[in-house]
């Protein structure tokens, strides 16, 4: 979902999609010692858990995605080129990543709404700490790509890279390990419902914020402004 965020923030593409292939490969490399670690040493309790299990989670929902769109990007630049790739091929697949999110909306509502509305107060008590991290952790890493000189593009890529979540995996993992009827489970579920609309939420911030300031002389949300002669600018404009 970052990519979908980051697009409709107006945010760098290609250093979104290099922040998520990176977050991909560190999680699939932490990921299980990770829970290992939460689930056994620091929960204390006699929980039978599964790594193996948890590592094939990883994998599926991690790795073969991963290697998939490598293999696809490969294929294709070999095939039909580079440029077509990007001016014919991505434009086709893009709309997808839009309609997978309102699908995704619209399954999760459908399948847990009743239950949401008779469970309110097991609501709150997940989503107030989901709020507070979703928001802080967006807030932190806008306001430190901002003081870092970023752009705006750049920003914003960073800000929902940090912000997003796999909720997708710890579903996976918690009905592998907890079963599908546990707390777990449904907590897991109730992530991406509270994350969707958060998200949603910053998306508008960060676009007010590209229409109300400028960063540094930096037109936000570009990263070649033309100038009067035609030529683009990376930078600031010099009085001169």
């Amino acid at each position: 979902m970052v990519l979908v965020w980051n697009e409709l923030a107006s945010g760098n593409q290609e250093m979104c999609a290099v922040c998520v292939g990176v977050n991909s490969v560190l999680q699939i490399a932490l990921f299980v010692p990770y829970a290992f670690l939460f689930l056994t040493v620091f929960r204390g309790t006699g929980i039978d858990v599964q790594i193996g299990l948890i590592a094939q989670m990883v994998l599926v929902f991690l790795g073969l995605p991963l290697a998939l769109g490598y293999l696809t990007q490969k294929v294709a630049f070999s095939t039909v080129g580079r440029d077509v790739y990007y001016r014919r091929f991505v434009p086709r697949i893009d709309p997808f990543g839009l309609l997978g999110l309102l699908f995704t909306i619209v399954v999760m509502f459908a399948l847990k709404g009743e239950y949401i509305v008779a469970n309110p107060e097991q609501i709150v008590l997940i989503a107030t700490p989901l709020f507070v991290f979703f928001v802080g952790l967006w807030g932190l890493a806008y306001g430190a790509s901002a003081v870092l000189g970023f752009e705006y593009a750049e920003s914003s890529s960073v800000a929902f890279t940090a912000a997003s979540n796999n909720f997708e995996l710890a579903i996976a993992v918690a009905v592998a390990v907890f079963g599908v009827g546990s707390g777990v489970a449904f907590a897991t579920v109730i992530g991406p419902l509270i994350e969707v609309p958060v998200l949603l939420a910053l998306v508008k911030v960060a676009l007010y914020l590209q229409n109300r300031y400028d960063w540094q002389g930096y037109t936000t949300g570009q990263l070649n402004e033309p100038t009067a002669d035609g030529e683009g600018t990376s930078g600031p404009a010099a009085d001169d």
